[in-house]
């Protein structure tokens, strides 16, 4: 298994982005997170093509009053990089997190998670209960294979496929935003990736989405699901109103997750896929009010 590692001045002098690295050995690839403040834990799971840098406007609203810890996922982010697109699975990801939430001991986790965020930190969230406290759903979805995937993600799997090498910095910007963003923005999202050869993690998420539902990721989705059913935590699902991706499956949560529905409906508005990088601040402040009013 051949593995790639990001030069570390791609990383120098990011826009907003000058938190201090911390990494894990995980199998002996190295993973990388911001680690922030202290009290309560608040984990923050990135998506497709993203990394923590997504997080970026809502860490210090957030570490005034928690620990903030962000990960970036194997393949993305200042975490190393398999070369093969086949060394990308479901369980490889799934397992990457459990073991980093075992060596930094965390506990009383509140999740929040956005895109394949919610795909692989749900799962782990109904498989480790007890670390959890509360979870927070943005823009994902729980697809077990059996259900027609939305037009814009059947044309994103399309374009994966057919591009030899994934455009990063237009695909956020032209994709994923609403509000316009700056070319050191945009530098930043594409600065994990010198070339090719490290977006085969940015590669194979788009077509690990299931399709059928004997796949690996499809029975593992709808273990969560059934877990989900019976979640007696509190959970605070918040979606945009501007994204083609998963438009309605805030619906689906607040329907099969029974604590969703105690808490307030909250859409934010005139935000896109990546609504973090849109609304960062005000979604902060609408985690925080979310922590206080379900106290431990």
């Amino acid at each position: 298994m051949s593995v790639l590692r990001t030069p570390q001045e791609r990383f120098f002098a990011l826009e907003g982005f000058d938190f201090e690295p911390h990494y894990l050995e995980i199998n002996d690839v190295r993973v990388h997170y911001v680690d922030v403040g202290s009290g309560e834990i608040v984990l923050c799971l990135h998506g497709e093509p993203t990394w923590s840098y997504l997080y970026r406007k809502m860490i210090p609203s957030l570490s005034a009053h928690h620990r903030v810890i962000a990960m970036d996922f194997i393949g993305f982010g200042r975490s190393d990089k398999f070369a093969k697109q086949t060394d990308y699975s479901y369980r490889m990801h799934r397992n990457t997190l459990i073991e980093f939430i075992k060596k930094l001991e965390l506990n009383r986790i509140t999740l929040v998670v956005q895109d394949w965020g919610g795909l692989i930190g749900l799962r782990v969230a109904t498989m480790m209960p007890d670390c959890f406290e509360r979870l927070v759903i943005m823009n994902t979805g729980l697809p077990t294979g059996k259900e027609k995937l939305p037009l814009a993600l059947q044309l994103w799997r399309l374009f994966v496929r057919l591009v030899p090498s994934l455009p990063i910095g237009l695909i956020v910007r032209s994709f994923g935003t609403v509000q316009p963003l700056s070319k050191e923005v945009i530098k930043a999202y594409e600065a994990p990736f010198p070339s090719r050869h490290y977006k085969q993690g940015a590669k194979a998420w788009p077509l690990l989405i299931p399709t059928n539902p004997t796949s690996e990721a499809a029975l593992e989705i709808k273990e969560a699901r059934r877990d989900l059913s019976v979640w007696h935590k509190p959970t605070l699902v918040m979606f945009s109103d501007r994204d083609p991706f998963t438009r309605g499956a805030d619906k689906f949560f607040r329907r099969i997750i029974p604590t969703a529905k105690n808490q307030p409906k909250i859409t934010i508005k005139e935000a896109g896929h990546f609504l973090q990088e849109d609304k960062g601040e005000e979604i902060a402040q609408q985690i925080l009010e979310f922590v206080i009013r379900t106290p431990r």
